[in-house]
This record gives C-alpha cells, structure tokens and sequence, in this order.
C-alpha cells in the first residue's frame, strides 16, 4: 500500500505539466540571455510563462520576478523591504514559515530592527485590534504575515490586514505559498505589495517560484551577477521549470472551485471518521478541522499518544501512508513545530498533519482510517462496536 497525505509539503507533478516541461529540457535547451535563435525561443517562453501568471493573478507582468521557490522569493521581499525602504519596524507573527522567520531574526541581529509579534488566540487567530495598535505606534513598518498556515491551515484575512496596512501606510508582505494554486487571487483588489509562490505546492516542478512585486514598490536584489529579471534576481533562469509552473497555474484556475469542494470534502470525510472512532480523545490544531476558517486541504490531527511504540507518523509510514508532524522544513531539524509550540496546544498529544490534493480518493481516506484502527487496536485501545453501528476506539 502506498498512500500519499503530505502535499503541503510538495505534491506530485502534473502529467500534463511534464509534457508542457519537455521540450525545454531537450530541444529548446537555450539561454534565454543569449542573442541568437535558440536563446530567444528560450526568452519568449520565459516571458508567456510570466504573462501568463500575470494574467491569472491579474496583474502587470512587469511585477513578477522569478525565483528559486518561495523561500528565495520571500527573502528578497523582507530583505529587499527592509533594504530599500530603510524599515525599522516589523510585525509579524510566530506561526510564520522559518523563511520568514529566521530571515527577519538575522536582520534583527544586524541591524536596528525592533520586531513585534501580533497577538493569537489559542487557535492562531491573529487579534487585529491589538495588531492595528501596533502599526499606529509605529512608524516605516513592514508587516509579514502569511495567507494559509502550512502546518494548521488557518487562514487570514489578508483583504482586511491590507486595509489597515494602508490607513498606516505599511509595506505589506503576505507569504501565499500555501495558497498560490488554491485560492483565486486579484492583486487589485487588496492592498499587498509582495505575495509569493512556488511551483511544487500546485503539481508543478519543485525549484522553481515567483515573488509579485506591487509596481508601486521598488526592491533591491538580493543575489547579484546578471541583469535577469530586470536586474532584480541575477542568475540564468530555469525555463522548463518556468514553463512547468505557469502551466501548473493555469491547470490549478482551471478547475480552482471544483478542487476546493473535492478536497473539503475528503477532509470533512477524515473529521467524521475520527469523531467516531475517537469521540472526546481526538481534537484538531489551530482551525484545521473548520470549514470556513482553514484551507480546504490541510488537517492537523492531536491523536492520543501511543504507549507500545512510536510515533503515529512513523507506524503510518511504516504501513505505507506518506504524512507529516508539522513542515517539512521542520523535519529536518528533530526540533518539533514551532506553530505548535506557540499555540501550546496538544503537547501531551501526538500531533500528524494530513494535506490533501485533487489525486487523494474516499477509499484512500477508508485505508488510513483502517490503517490508525489496527495501530491503536496493537496499542493502547481496543476495538468495540456501539448501538448506531458506528465504530469507536476506547481505553483497554
């Protein structure tokens, strides 16, 4: 068996995406910097890519830079805000992405940069009244906070966070790669200078991501040595990858309402399952299980810990099913979430992130459950049938 439930952390690439890619991996192979033929088929393609996403984000496609992914593209916006506009002050949030995060903390060492941290309820909702105080007490603000958590899936009203950046006429940073590719976006209709995406989160290739860059803002670069991407992001571009994530975008509008209602669905599939065999034992980080507060695709579960063996993520791997604790980011360095963390939520629990795509099914949602059924039937729980016939896990 072999189930994959962690694509917030990257999904499989598009079929018809790859297709897309090919020919810029083989015959159109030029430079796109390079005056000759070859070179300028590279070029256009670079440039439909950009005028492609610049239309579906309806923007100018004088304001998309390509770059690396989002954690590149997020460090030009706070490295080239805080740069250019001299900003001394930054509110932000604790949930952010460590891209987000270490990025400022390294400004905040070296420069003179006070940071303040907007308050959460117990949630992760941000409280705009105490986050609106803030930015009227301060002056050159750079605000940076993300659309879609990538480890709770609570959203925030960027709409709304814009409006206050502009009575106080704050920069505005939003970091969208969770939501790039699943949220229909129209750049001129909020009030946000830098929103970000990476092409891995939408079936597109991973390596490749793009940062909006409002024209009303200047940035300076941050990697130096060529004058690609108007002089603001140096370095030969990654055509097929390009190619591959403009395609992806476009597949993603495509059908952007039907994926929403799919993956809604197969979520609140998982939440009912869980209640039922669970009852009172289970509950879920921030607003993951809400069906208007959190993206459609993202679950953060707070199991009951095991007592036999390990961790629920490792049994579940072991069996075949692909899932997270938190970021993958985070994996890397054993140091748990950070989101959590904040939150102080579920500590004495057994924390698993599910992240759903259009190419996850119900009876793939049947074998996980079947699958966390005879763990804990292994484990601490046993398994007994109840008066409406529904199952449920009880203490042995």
């Amino acid at each position: 068996m072999e189930i994959y439930c962690d694509n917030a952390a990257t999904t499989s690439l598009d079929l018809e995406v790859l297709d897309t890619m090919i020919p810029y991996l083989t015959n159109h192979f030029g430079n796109p910097s390079s005056s000759h033929a070859i070179g300028r088929k590279a070029r256009e393609a670079v440039e439909e890519a950009r005028h492609k996403i610049a239309k579906l984000l309806n923007a100018s496609e004088n304001d998309i830079f390509f770059t690396s992914g989002a954690t590149e593209a997020n460090n030009l916006a706070i490295s080239g805000a805080i740069k250019t506009y001299e900003i001394r002050n930054v509110i932000t949030s604790r949930l952010e992405h460590k891209a987000v995060l270490q990025t400022l903390g390294q400004y905040s060492q070296h420069n003179d940069l006070e940071i303040d941290f907007v308050k959460l309820d117990n949630k992760g909702n941000i409280d705009l009244e105490r986050f609106e105080w803030l930015l009227k007490n301060n002056q050159q603000t750079l605000v940076s906070l993300m659309h879609g958590n990538n480890e709770i899936g609570n959203l925030t009203d960027i709409k709304k966070i814009g409006e206050i950046c502009k009575k106080y006429d704050a920069i505005f940073h939003s970091d969208t790669t969770q939501t790039i590719g699943k949220h229909r976006f129209d750049v001129t209709k909020l009030y946000i200078d830098y929103i970000v995406g990476s092409s891995h989160k939408f079936h597109g290739p991973k390596g490749v991501g793009f940062i909006y860059i409002n024209k009303y803002r200047k940035i300076q670069p941050h990697i130096y040595g060529g004058a690609q991407e108007r002089g603001t992001r140096g370095g030969t571009e990654n055509v097929a990858g390009i190619v591959g994530m403009a395609k992806a975008l476009e597949i993603a509008y495509r059908n952007l309402e039907e994926y929403e209602n799919y993956v809604a669905f197969l979520k609140s599939k998982m939440i009912t399952a869980l209640h039922d065999l669970f009852g009172d034992e289970i509950s879920f980080n921030g607003e993951s299980d809400s069906s208007t507060n959190s993206l459609p695709n993202i679950l953060n579960v707070a199991f009951p810990n095991l007592k036999k063996g390990g961790v629920l993520v490792n049994r579940l791997d072991a069996l075949g099913i692909a899932v997270s604790g938190g970021s993958a980011c985070s994996n890397l360095t054993n140091n748990g979430s950070h989101v959590l963390k904040t939150l102080n939520r579920n500590l004495d629990k057994d924390s698993v992130r599910f992240s759903f795509c259009k190419y996850n099914t119900p009876a793939e949602i049947d074998l996980i459950i079947k699958a966390i059924v005879d763990i804990y039937e292994q484990d601490i729980f046993v398994r007994k049938s109840v008066q409406n016939k529904t199952a449920q896990l009880i203490y042995a």
